[in-house]
């Protein structure tokens, strides 16, 4: 399954798609980025005069590149008839450390801690364009098939 392939299968479409690409994936981890672009609806009111990236929309690219993207790419592997598999967010403990401001690109690193019972679970971390670490948790969704 090809990266294009995974990201076509998203439940998401714009404005709430948050995956650009995806640079690396297999069956242990998986990288991706995104461009955040400056004409974004939630950057009107976070903040007024200096805009900056919700927490929870840094965390949804975070779940969309590191925990569904993967989920996807694990489901084909195992389940070749699973077509458009939903995904819901079960837990989620994220840190930030730095602002994301418009325009900026962010690359996401998602490591696989555990993938049973359709239950996957994902230490993610997301840099900066200049490798500075924005923010890192873990975060587990399931992924439902039928």
């Amino acid at each position: 399954m090809d990266q294009k392939s995974i990201i076509s299968q998203l439940p998401y479409s714009q404005p709430f798609l948050f995956v650009d690409e995806i640079l690396e994936i297999d069956e242990n981890s998986v990288t991706g980025e995104y461009t955040f672009s400056a004409g974004q609806e939630f950057y009107k009111g976070h903040f007024k005069d200096s805009p900056i990236t919700p927490g929870v929309i840094l965390t949804e690219c975070m779940a969309q590149i590191g925990v569904v993207c993967l989920g996807i790419f694990l489901l084909k592997k195992s389940d070749s008839d699973s077509e458009n598999p939903k995904i819901a967010l079960s837990s989620s403990e994220v840190e930030y450390f730095k602002p994301v401001y418009p325009g900026e690109t962010v690359k996401v690193i998602s490591e696989k801690i555990y993938f049973r019972f359709n239950k996957l679970k994902c230490k993610v971390e997301m840099f900066s364009s200049k490798g500075e670490l924005i923010c890192k948790g873990t975060i587990a969704g399931m992924m439902l098939t039928k």
